[in-house]
């Protein structure tokens, strides 16, 4: 059996990770992203709501993706997370801005009934 090919993706240009885990790791041709949440790189959540968090994450994949060569047109499956299920459609609004390729496998946003689960602070994370 060949090596598998791992490489840490890491940018400043977006948030540091909160733990001890990578902004992305690319394994082969494959590239799996932490989730992002709507905070910017200095650590701080974005003022404007759901909406305005829901761009700053997207912003934020966008910038690590670009670290690792590739753009939104190279991503094939995101899960998102709300701890509102109201807030399906603001995000949704903003979410298809950024993703438009008919090829990306978009799974449901998943209802989060418990938001104390969550990262602190946050309300939702693509």
């Amino acid at each position: 059996m060949s090596a598998v090919i791992r490489k840490i993706i890491h940018t400043v240009a977006a948030p540091a990770a909160i733990g001890p885990y990578s902004q992305a790791v690319l394994v082969d041709r494959t590239m799996y992203i932490s989730g992002q949440i709507g905070m910017d790189v200095g650590g701080q959540l974005v003022a404007g709501g759901v909406q305005a968090q829901a761009k700053q994450a997207l912003i934020n994949m966008g910038e690590i993706l670009k670290a690792a060569g590739c753009g939104y047109e190279n991503v094939v499956k995101t899960t998102v997370l709300l701890a509102d299920i109201n807030d399906f459609n603001n995000v949704n609004d903003v979410y298809k801005q950024w993703i438009q390729c008919s090829s990306v496998k978009r799974k449901p946003p998943l209802y989060e009934d418990n938001p104390s689960s969550l990262p602190p602070t946050t309300q939702n994370f693509p």
